[in-house]
C-alpha cells in the first residue's frame, strides 16, 4: 500500500465515522418532542422488563393517532406499570395513563418554560455530537503521527491530512450546529 492510500483510508474512514455520528445525533433530535405526537420521542426510553433493561418499542406498538396523544399497545400486559414508570423517569416530560391494555400519553400544549428545557435538551445532544465527532478526529489524528513514526509517511503528508481532517470535522460540526438551529426554531415555535 503506498502511502496516498494509507492516509486516502484513514481520511475516508474518518469521512464515514463522523457522518454516523451526525446521523446518531439527527435520530436523537428526532426523539425530542417538538408539540406533536411522533413514536420516535419514545425511541429513547428503556423499560426494566424482567430485569433487563429493554428499548420500549421492543415491549409494545407504539402509534400516534391524533396529533396530541400517543398510544403504546404492550405485547405483555403485565408490563404495563414497568412502562408507566420508566416514562415518568424519562425526560419526556410526560405522564402516562392507561384502561388495563393500552396506555396512553397526551401532549399538552408546550409552555414557555417546557420549550426552554427541550431546548437545553437538544443543545447538549448536540454537543454529544460534537464530542463524538472531534473523537474520531483525535483517534484519526492518533494514526497518522503512528504512521508518521513508523516511517510509512512523511511529515508533509501527515500535515496534509491533518489539514483535510480538520476541513472534515469542521464541515461535520457545522452540519450539526445546523441541524440544531432548525430543531431550536421548530421547538420555539408556538
Amino acid at each position: 500500500m503506498s502511502d496516498d492510500d494509507l492516509v486516502t483510508g484513514l481520511l475516508d474512514d474518518a469521512r464515514e465515522r463522523m457522518h454516523k455520528c451526525v446521523e446518531s445525533t439527527r435520530h436523537e433530535f428526532s426523539s425530542v418532542r417538538t408539540g406533536r405526537a411522533s413514536p420516535a420521542l419514545l425511541d429513547r426510553i428503556h423499560v426494566d422488563y424482567y430485569g433487563a433493561q429493554t428499548p420500549l418499542k421492543q415491549l409494545a406498538t407504539i402509534n400516534a393517532p391524533e396529533a396530541r396523544l400517543i398510544s403504546i399497545q404492550p405485547f405483555d400486559k403485565s408490563s404495563i406499570k414497568s412502562i408507566e414508570k420508566a416514562i415518568l423517569e424519562s425526560d419526556v416530560g410526560l405522564t402516562p395513563s392507561n384502561d388495563g391494555a393500552v396506555v396512553r400519553l397526551v401532549l399538552p400544549e408546550l409552555t414557555e418554560e417546557r420549550r426552554k428545557e427541550l431546548v437545553k435538551v437538544v443543545r447538549h445532544i448536540a454537543e454529544e455530537g460534537r464530542v463524538a465527532i472531534r473523537n474520531v478526529r483525535r483517534d484519526v489524528m492518533q494514526d497518522l503521527r503512528e504512521l508518521k513514526e513508523g516511517g510509512d509517511i512523511g511529515a508533509d503528508d501527515e500535515h496534509r491530512a491533518e489539514g483535510e481532517l480538520q476541513k472534515v470535522t469542521d464541515a461535520r460540526v457545522t452540519e450539526l450546529d445546523d441541524l440544531l438551529k432548525i430543531k431550536e426554531e421548530e421547538i420555539l415555535e408556538v
